[in-house]
């Protein structure tokens, strides 16, 4: 109800009043004080969606490399006992991008980390880093699968660029996190009546 307007009894009421009518007829009222609710900008929903679809997509990529270390070990006779680092191709998609896009996502929700610079740069790097460090992953593991005897060191160096880039992007992470808290922490909380 606006101010000047006749409430239930016919006075006249003006906007607290209007609202302690709406009020006394909820057993339970409560007052919100805090304007965030979710992702309210353009940018906080684009940054989920992204989230979302990174998690996905290392889901598929995680299940398929996992079929392709159990097809391909099959198929090449390869000792059960032996190791080669197709074992680990799929706990890295799942743990390093479907968990952390995961968990990310959900601190995107409650404290809108994409607003902060930071937030893009973490993304695209720790993306690059995955692929780079599980496509070396997947290059080494299939080469020991083979029976390559050799394999080249250029690998393991792209691997230690692939780290290289997910030590960044994680301290980019935490920079971003860190002044998301703090400027969560400096508005006033939410009050319930």
């Amino acid at each position: 109800m606006t101010a000047g307007k006749l409430g239930t009894s016919g006075e006249k009421t003006d906007a607290y009043s209007a609202f302690r009518l709406m009020s006394d007829s909820d057993p339970a009222p409560r007052i919100e004080l805090s304007a965030r609710k979710g992702p309210g900008t353009f940018v906080e929903r684009k940054a989920m969606r992204r989230l979302y679809y990174a998690a996905f997509t290392y889901t598929i990529l995680g299940l398929l490399g996992g079929l392709y270390y159990r097809e391909l070990t099959k198929a090449q006779d390869f000792p059960e006992d032996g190791f080669t680092q197709l074992s680990v191709v799929h706990t890295h998609l799942f743990a390093l991008g479907l968990l952390v896009m995961l968990v990310v996502l959900a601190l995107e929700k409650s404290f809108g980390l994409s607003r902060s610079k930071l937030f893009d740069w973490f993304f695209w790097l720790y993306n690059a880093g995955i692929v780079l460090t599980v496509g070396m992953l997947f290059a080494h593991g299939t080469m020991t699968v083979m029976g390559t005897e050799e394999v080249s060191p250029a690998i393991s160096g792209i691997a230690g660029l692939g780290h290289i880039l997910l030590t960044i992007a994680l301290v980019l992470f935490f920079l971003a996190l860190g002044k998301a808290v703090k400027a969560e922490s400096a508005q006033p909380q939410k009050v319930h009546a």
